[in-house]
């Protein structure tokens, strides 16, 4: 059977530090793809203080037997002490795209 695919979001401080976490997890096959939209404003609740921030958000593509390395990955290259790290299942999507990211996900040495 196929593995299934997951698209990972992932919020960071700003543009630099999600292409400084990006650059790596490409290098190392973990995700074939990542897209940084700079610019996201988050309101959020840390620590009891509600937050408004702009952040840059991350979107990682990759296969689902990656998530785990995926997300300790970016754990230890991000600056945030809880970063946002949450991967949502690929239901359906173009078969050449589909197998591009296996492909771009298993030519790296691991």
């Amino acid at each position: 059977m196929k593995e299934g695919h997951v698209v990972v979001f992932s919020t960071a401080s700003c543009e630099d530090e999600a292409a400084r976490i990006a650059k790596p997890v490409i290098e190392e096959g973990l995700a074939a793809c990542v897209n940084i939209v700079r610019g996201v404003r988050s309101i959020y609740s840390w620590k009891g203080k509600l937050h408004d921030d702009e952040e840059a958000l991350s979107i990682y593509k990759t296969r689902a037997g990656l998530f785990e390395r995926l997300k300790a990955r970016i754990k230890e290259l991000h600056g945030y002490e809880m970063p946002e790290i949450i991967a949502l299942n690929v239901e359906q999507g173009s078969a050449e795209y589909l197998e591009w990211i296996d492909e771009a996900t298993s030519a790296k040495p691991r």
